[in-house]
């Protein structure tokens, strides 16, 4: 049996507090990529009680995604946008998303993120996060940015981190390990880079915004 929305609200308030829990739910945050980052990235959002996600991405959902995002094995084929969607709506009932199965373009960034107010960078092209990165700073100075860099491979966990590089942009990962066709992304460590980029996500939006 599904809890209500008000239990479910009222259960986070008691985890988060009532104050906390105002301001996550009063919270617009856009996933941009929902690929390994992106996937668990709204997934943690989902579960703490942000108000509404903004997810976007053009892909669908390949077999060679299953080791490391948040899909299952019977959505291969589907639209990633549409098969996070559902799989956000079993663990999070009320959460309200809003989807575009798009390729982000400098032309149509500032249009779907406009309502956005902390956006997330979660792709794993270098092309898209440049593109992303730019656009954002220069064009919608007003709105946090949470990057990742560098989170590929079997290295340490421990040097994964989060850097305040500007008042409103922050960047998560190693700033190291690239994506190479000897050892590509793994799931764990490209998990710990979500889940920063998540908790850097709810630090902002509790007022704390040193790294």
């Amino acid at each position: 049996m599904i809890p209500t929305e008000e239990a479910m609200y009222r259960a986070l308030e008691e985890r988060h507090g009532k104050e906390l829990q105002k301001r996550f739910a009063s919270a617009s945050v856009a996933v941009c990529g929902l690929g390994g980052l992106g996937s668990h990235i709204a997934f943690a959002l989902a579960r703490v009680g942000i108000g509404r996600l903004i997810l976007i991405d053009f892909d669908k959902v390949e077999i060679t995604n299953l080791n490391r995002q948040q899909y299952k094995a019977d959505q291969i084929g589907l639209d990633k946008t549409e098969a996070l969607k559902r799989n956000l709506k079993e663990i999070a009932p009320y959460v309200q998303t809003e989807t575009f199965c798009e390729k982000l373009t400098e032309k149509n960034i500032p249009e779907l993120l406009k309502e956005a107010d902390i956006v997330c960078e979660a792709f794993d092209d270098p092309e898209s996060k440049a593109l992303l990165t730019d656009t954002v700073l220069s064009l919608m100075k007003e709105k946090y940015l949470v990057a990742a860099s560098g989170m590929a491979g079997l290295e340490s966990g421990n040097i994964i981190c989060t850097r305040k590089i500007t008042d409103h942009f922050y960047l998560c990962g190693d700033g190291v390990s690239e994506v190479t066709d000897g050892m590509g992304l793994v799931s764990a460590r490209v998990m710990l880079c979500a889940a920063h980029q998540a908790h850097m996500v709810l630090r902002i939006l509790a007022g704390r915004y040193d790294a």
